[in-house]
């Protein structure tokens, strides 16, 4: 009775298994929603030194130290820069002045229009290194043409002089580098009056010379790359010290009143520590000649900076472009930190 029963329910018991392995399907997991990238890892490029950004409408605008031409990235995003398109502005003649060693470009909004400072000679050890100016009406300075304003020299002197920089202050325009003595070696920070973006009136003031042990490691003794920022009611003047051949090329920082005529040298305070300095462990060694800048959203401030991976390799194209947010102290001071570790996802820059 019971096998008559099983002979009967046989077919459809078969049939109802196939039908249920036919209909089942493999499990495969659903892949994560898709995110935006909201870090990003330094180095920003494989090489740079003497990094530069500003920003206009939106876009941010970055050169540094090619050594052979001068060249301009634009981004959106300076989380973004590695991927970020191109182009070679200006190329230097074959021989003359300005044929040789192009360091330290800085492109600037002035008037109107776009300038860009850069340091150029007619070779033979950089012996010759000299500010020059170069002016672009174009409202985009990826587009128009580029006029060469000449150089950038104190009226009656014709000294080895570079890393031109800008200060505005009280309602007048000044411009800061790093120059030199007759007969020295020694680089010390000067600065000038402007009547115009490529024209100097009146004599030079020096700021600063190197005098601290962290300031003359390495030969010649070195101030250099001056760059300013700005904080309630004081001005600060963030300069690198130390020999780029050094592993100890470290930044310096005077401090005035935002109000004070900083022509008058006792308007400044010379801090006698570095305020940025090497971190083996983080791979950072020789980080200096900086700028800085907002965050897309406004409300976040960044030091961008040029570090060597590894100790000994000097002044040359290893020095690669970095940057991190930096804080401020409560009497209104900048607190750069240590170097940010290389390699390691850090958060973007607000509003990106």
């Amino acid at each position: 009775m019971k096998l008559a029963l099983f002979r009967t329910l046989l077919p459809a018991l078969l049939l109802g298994l196939w039908a249920c392995k036919k209909d089942s399907q493999p499990y495969i997991p659903s892949a994560p929603p898709a995110t935006e990238t909201t870090t990003y890892r330094n180095p920003l490029l494989a090489s740079g030194a003497d990094p530069w950004v500003t920003e206009k409408d939106g876009f941010y605008y970055y050169m540094h130290t090619t050594g052979n031409n001068l060249t301009l990235w634009k981004t959106a995003k300076m989380s973004e820069l590695g991927s970020a398109p191109s182009k070679v502005i200006w190329t230097p003649p074959a021989s003359g002045p300005t044929s040789r060693d192009i360091w330290a470009p800085e492109i600037r909004f002035l008037d109107g229009k776009w300038y860009v400072y850069f340091t150029a000679g007619p070779g033979g050890c950089c012996a010759g290194q000299r500010m020059w100016v170069l002016e672009n009406s174009a409202a985009d300075p990826t587009t128009g043409t580029w006029v060469d304003r000449g150089q950038l020299t104190v009226p009656g002197q014709d000294l080895w002089a570079i890393d031109a920089t800008i200060l505005e202050q009280n309602g007048k325009r000044y411009v800061l580098w790093s120059g030199q003595e007759p007969n020295s070696v020694e680089q010390r920070l000067y600065i000038a009056q402007l009547s115009n973006p490529w024209t100097i009136v009146g004599p030079r003031v020096q700021l600063s010379r190197p005098e601290f042990g962290w300031e003359t490691i390495g030969d010649p003794d070195v101030n250099e790359g001056p760059q300013v920022l700005k904080r309630g009611s004081k001005t600060f003047i963030v300069y690198s010290a130390s020999h780029c051949s050094s592993d100890d090329y470290a930044l310096g920082m005077l401090t005035a009143s935002s109000t004070a005529d900083p022509m008058n040298v006792a308007s400044w305070t010379k801090s006698s520590v570095p305020v940025f300095t090497k971190d083996p462990a983080d791979r950072a060694f020789g980080p200096g000649h900086n700028s800085f800048f907002k965050s897309k959203n406004g409300q976040e401030d960044w030091i961008l900076y040029h570090a060597n991976a590894n100790a000994g390799q000097g002044c040359g194209g290893a020095r690669s472009p970095r940057m991190q947010k930096f804080s401020w102290n409560a009497d209104d001071t900048p607190n750069f930190g240590d170097p940010a570790p290389l390699g390691t996802a850090l958060p973007e820059p607000g509003g990106e």
